[in-house]
């Protein structure tokens, strides 16, 4: 790993070393009391009475990239046998940018072959999880990713996660140039994890004077921190949902900085009214020299100003709210030394991928597959696990993950591209690129059987939601109509749902929150349609809502500003306005009881 930058930061964390640990969540205790993260996870691990760790050291391993679950379908069977949950892990690999060797790309699947369930998950950070991995094979599993250089620090915990980057860098030299800031950033701004040296890869423990964390310290940051570079006009990684984003501004092919967006994030709690998602503010623009310097300062003032007492409340987004937008623009530029100069016009036309064949400015060809729900597996869909190892046996490029759950096979030489063809074709891996275009565009999160904060299904309910709703988008024309629909199976959020048009986020089994009217570029939050409903009303909600947009909608107009203008519902002013009351709901149900004449 690269030293950290010096970056002229003023220290001023008083919400961390400043005020008495008893007054602080019991998480915080927990971080300063770990020994850097180290806690007690060596000893957990040579513990083979349970497949589980520690309480304790299941919440630090979430810095380390590895989270603690269960088979939820067996739970209720093996607590009546009296048994402990079918304990297993999820390792999410840091991956800056979505870029991966074929190489790595062969390692990945042999892990997943070996201990991960014969599966792997593109995750809506364009990087890979496995899921089903056992404690005793954790060390192996990390081991392995490290032989192909690969990570899994940060991928989870209280700290900068991995950082994403618009897709395939590879179509040109802005691209690269941009996802080499974005895996510069990445390096940059993860712990030192000095301890994840130890206990995974068996290095010995070395003494020092210096701190082991000069910029985290030993509670690290109030809560998770996502970073995002993007290159107009396509807004793909979902930007304003970033608690730091880098928007490229660009002039004849030249990169001349980044438009700087703060505050983003999804995370959201049914009927709470002080939890809110928000989109981030663009407050200035920065050279491509000051980006590393941009994050520190970021960084720091959410590190020392957000709230440590109130773990729901910890994220950036509330400490912006808290202390108003122009107070934390200052005190950036102050850290900084210096003023963001102003914003720069940028415009976005599209956040999705663009399925199938490119061509780059260098003669090399790019392919995108769309993969559903972004799991990698042999399916009776198609044998994805397999062939996608049979091209990277013979793949000289690079394969790319998207946030939109995608995979890229980028930088074909032409003389390579009949094979990949061939390959593709005959392991059946490019029918998806023919289906409806909402199928093609959906993002579910994986929520049961695997996630813990699951309260409905999500991946496994999504292609039982498209079947009923492609027939409605056949019978009024809007088969190919560009609609973002998101399905999360809790409140989190972690599929991005609410900045999309149509957004389900799970209540119970079988019952969701239908919201609508994010916007397409995922620049409006999405309001609260119906709450705690089953899957037919929501459907006969939905056939309402498109059969009148496929009647009235104006020419190029989105279904998102469709049921704005429309009155289905407000438009979200800002974080806090979204657990308003949808008053032109209210104002449409009144009018329809009211008899005719």
């Amino acid at each position: 790993m690269k030293p950290r930058t010096t970056i002229p930061i003023v220290p001023d964390r008083s919400r961390d070393i400043s005020q008495p640990l008893e007054k602080l969540s019991a998480d915080e205790r927990l971080k300063a009391g770990s020994d850097q993260l180290r806690g007690t996870i060596a000893e957990s691990l040579m513990d083979r009475i349970t497949g589980a760790v520690a309480e304790s050291d299941a919440k630090l391993m979430k810095f380390h990239g590895i989270y603690q679950q269960d088979d939820r379908d067996l739970r209720a069977e093996r607590r009546h046998q009296k048994l402990e949950p079918a304990y297993q892990f999820m390792v999410r690999v840091r991956m800056p940018g979505g870029v991966c060797t074929a190489a790595q790309w062969l390692k990945l699947d042999e892990l997943a072959r070996a201990h991960g369930g014969d599966s792997l998950r593109i995750t809506t950070r364009g990087t890979i999880q496995f899921h089903w991995i056992l404690k005793h094979a954790l060390r192996s599993t990390l081991q392995g990713l490290h032989e192909v250089l690969l990570d899994t620090i940060a991928a989870c915990g209280d700290d900068a996660r991995g950082v994403v980057c618009s897709v395939n860098p590879g179509l040109s030299g802005l691209h690269r140039q941009v996802h080499a800031l974005a895996r510069q950033a990445s390096d940059h701004v993860i712990p030192r994890m000095r301890a994840y040296h130890e206990i995974w890869y068996g290095e010995a423990r070395i003494a020092g004077s210096e701190p082991e964390e000069p910029f985290y310290g030993n509670t690290y940051l109030p809560r998770k921190f996502k970073i995002g570079f993007v290159i107009p006009p396509c807004n793909d990684i979902d930007v304003y949902a970033q608690d730091l984003g880098f928007i490229a501004i660009v002039k004849d092919g030249k990169l001349l900085g980044f438009n700087v967006a703060i505050g983003g994030g999804m995370g959201n709690t049914d009927r709470d009214a002080t939890t809110w998602p928000r989109l981030a503010d663009v407050i200035g623009f920065a050279a491509p020299e000051q980006v590393i310097a941009v994050c520190d300062a970021v960084m720091g003032v959410q590190r020392d100003h957000g709230d440590r007492k109130n773990r729901a409340h910890a994220r950036f987004k509330y400490t912006i709210d808290d202390h108003g937008l122009d107070w934390i623009k200052a005190e950036i530029e102050r850290r900084l030394g210096y003023a963001l100069k102003p914003p720069r016009r940028y415009a976005f036309t599209t956040n999705g991928d663009a399925p199938g064949w490119q061509r780059d400015e260098e003669g090399r060809w790019h392919v995108t597959l769309l993969i559903p729900a972004g799991r990698v597996t042999n399916s009776a869909d198609a044998p994805w696990l397999d062939g996608l190892r049979a091209i990277a046996r013979v793949h000289r490029g690079t394969l790319r993950l998207t946030t939109n759950q995608n995979l890229v096979i980028s930088g074909i030489e032409p003389d390579d591209r009949p094979a990949i063809e061939r390959l593709l074709e005959s392991h059946g891996l490019l029918k998806w690129q023919k289906a409806g275009a909402l199928r093609r565009s959906a993002i579910a999160c994986v929520a049961l059987p695997t996630c813990g904060l699951a309260m409905a299904e999500s991946e496994r309910y999504l292609p039982a939601l498209l079947d009923r709703l492609e027939p409605l988008l056949d019978r009024y024309g809007l088969a190919q109509a560009p609609i973002t629909l998101r399905i999360s199976g809790c409140p989190n959020g972690c599929s991005r749902p609410y900045i999309a048009e149509i957004a389900l986020t799970g209540r119970a089994i079988g019952r969701y929150n239908l919201y609508l009217g994010g916007g397409f570029h995922g620049e409006r939050l999405a309001r609260l349609y119906l709450e705690n409903a089953p899957e037919d009303s929501i459907v006969a909600a939905l056939d309402e809502v498109l059969g009148h947009y496929a009647a009235d909608r104006q020419p190029d107009e989105h279904l998102g500003d469709f049921v704005v203008r429309a009155g289905y519902v407000t438009p979200v002013r800002d974080g806090p306005d979204f657990n308003t009351p949808n008053e032109r709901r209210a104002e449409r149900a009144d009018l329809e009881s009211v008899p005719a004449g």
